[in-house]
């Protein structure tokens, strides 16, 4: 069952109509069977006639009834037992328009029953009316109950061809060719001679090989790259340099890749591996500590190891222990090429900004508050540095070392107040004391005389350090009468306890001295040689030592 026969449409079978009750309509060839769903008799239901419409349209020249040319094409097909016969009608056109006459043949049903599944095989026989009365124009669409699938191409076993996939590109073919957009020109090339198309294969063929002959360069250059890069040896100079000196600053804490970024950007080395890997193999490769090294451009690797690892290389400010401040800025004012007293002026105007702990301020009476603050060490200070950040660089680390060994932490316990006075006890032992061996012993004579009850001192230090730091000065030959007449706080003579701040700056085993006090009694001390020291618990020792120091030096 067509659309077209479903049900009333516009206008239903009249009973002029000549095939009107024939089989198939409720007529005489009614079968019998299931009743009909939809009430009534059974119905067979041949095949129902089709209407092919133009709406609105004309046909030669006449206007079709209702606006539209209307055919009714009907099939009256009739089985004789065992033979298979056809029988061809003439297709009647009602309404205003032309009669055409079409022939059908090998019409049959595959099933009697199954209106639905026949198979027809139609030809047309005859001329065939052009509808809009131009040469040119399409003939009219088919009825969709009469159009056919388009028959698929015949498949090979061997070679598929451009049809079955491949692009034109490959096929030799013109995209733009084989489109058949005008429908013009496509008849005229059905009519006539097929177009000739332009072929591309000679130039596909070219960029194939372009592109595959580039692809395969770029991944052998890429390959040999990736393969340098994991498993060849770093690029790396020959030799021990050109002749041309540069100065290279390592920063504090620099490991092996920064240290030869560092050189890889002075042109010192060629590569951060080879710098790294000549490091490693380098026994002592892990010694070299943060400064400025003068160094040689296009170096080898291992020669720029060997050479960091020598003193000749070494460039830095070295900052000795017990070194005082006004010392230090005399070292950095020749180290950056300054003028002479410009690094003193910037600590005394911005010794708040360069990072001092909060229990190193607003102490009074303080000569210097960054006394004691610029730790002994070797820095990284050349010309075009500015002296802020070599003093910046310098309390940094004083104040990391001073909370690692647990400055703050300690002081109550050892009888003082706050940090500020265990440094300034740790600055008094490193100014006294001759050898690191004198430490311990020095910190316990300095915490026995601060003690106002013991009999010896009675609370006063009295240390010659003292009063050469106010002044300035480093004498051995000092007068009693003159130190005891001197009205300084700094001075230990004149004043009983600590002085307001540290008078020099201290290293690492001078503080730990000072952390870490031997408990033996000593209260006195004197050097014989310059090179140890001798203690004693009473005046009485004390003073024979000092009788004897007298006759020595006399004899000399």
């Amino acid at each position: 069952m067509t659309e077209y026969g479903r049900g009333q449409g516009s206008e239903p079978w009249h009973p002029e109509d000549p095939y009107y009750g024939d089989d198939g309509w409720g007529g005489q060839q009614a079968q019998v069977g299931p009743q009909s769903p939809y009430g009534g008799q059974p119905q067979h239901y041949p095949e129902q006639p089709q209407q092919q419409q133009n709406y609105g349209g004309w046909h030669d020249g006449q206007q079709t009834g209702y606006g539209q040319a209307q055919q009714y094409q009907q099939y009256d097909q009739q089985y004789y037992a065992g033979q298979g016969q056809q029988q061809s009608y003439d297709q009647q056109a009602w309404g205003q328009g032309t009669q055409t006459h079409v022939q059908y043949t090998d019409v049959r049903y595959t099933d009697p029953q199954d209106p639905y599944a026949q198979q027809t095989a139609a030809s047309y026989g005859g001329d065939q009316s052009d509808y809009y009365g131009t040469p040119d124009a399409y003939p009219p669409p088919e009825p969709p109950s009469r159009r056919q699938a388009e028959p698929e191409p015949q498949q090979t076993d061997w070679d598929p061809g451009p049809d079955q996939g491949e692009h034109a590109f490959f096929a030799g073919g013109d995209d733009e060719e084989d489109e058949d957009d005008d429908p013009a020109e496509g008849r005229k090339a059905r009519g006539g001679k097929k177009p000739k198309k332009k072929s591309r294969n000679g130039c596909a063929c070219l960029v194939l090989v372009l592109v595959f002959g580039g692809g395969l360069g770029g991944v052998g250059y890429f390959g040999w790259q990736f393969y340098q890069d994991r498993f060849g040896p770093a690029p790396d100079f020959a030799g021990d340099g050109n002749g041309q000196e540069v100065t290279v600053v390592i920063p504090k804490g620099a490991g092996g890749y920064v240290i030869g970024q560092k050189l890889k950007e002075k042109g010192v080395v060629e590569s951060v591996d080879a710098f790294v890997s000549a490091q490693q193999s380098n026994p002592e490769g892990k010694k070299i500590q943060d400064g400025v090294y003068t160094l040689e451009k296009h170096m080898s690797a291992a020669s720029a190891v060997e050479l960091m690892l020598s003193p000749k290389s070494r460039d830095n400010l070295i900052i000795a222990e017990g070194t005082r401040n006004t010392d230090i800025y005399t070292l950095i004012d020749k180290r950056l090429e300054v003028p002479d007293g410009t690094t003193a002026k910037v600590a005394k105007q911005d010794y708040k900004k360069l990072g001092l702990p909060s229990w190193a301020l607003n102490h009074p009476n303080v000569k210097d508050p960054l006394e004691g603050f610029l730790y002994p060490s070797s820095y990284a200070a050349s010309k075009g540095q500015k002296p802020e950040a070599v003093l910046k660089d310098m309390v940094t680390r004083a104040s990391d070392k001073y909370a690692a060994l647990g400055l703050a932490n300690k002081a109550k316990s050892l009888g003082l107040d706050n940090p500020w006075q265990l440094l300034t006890v740790a600055s008094l032992v490193q100014a006294e004391g001759v050898s690191h061996d004198d430490f311990r012993k020095m910190a316990e004579v300095v915490y026995n005389r601060l003690k106002r009850s013991n009999p010896e001192t009675y609370g006063s230090l009295e240390f010659d350090s003292t009063y050469n730091y106010i002044k300035n000065q480093s004498k051995i030959d000092l007068s009693i009468s003159e130190l005891r007449k001197y009205n300084n706080p700094y001075n230990t003579y004149y004043v009983k306890g600590l002085p307001p701040g540290p008078i020099d700056n201290p290293g690492e085993e001078a503080l730990r001295g000072a952390l870490n006090p031997t408990h033996d009694g000593w209260y006195y001390f004197i050097s014989l040689d310059g090179k140890t020291s001798k203690f004693t618990k009473t005046l009485a020792e004390h003073n024979r030592l000092v009788d004897e120091f007298n006759a020595s030096r006399n004899k000399n």
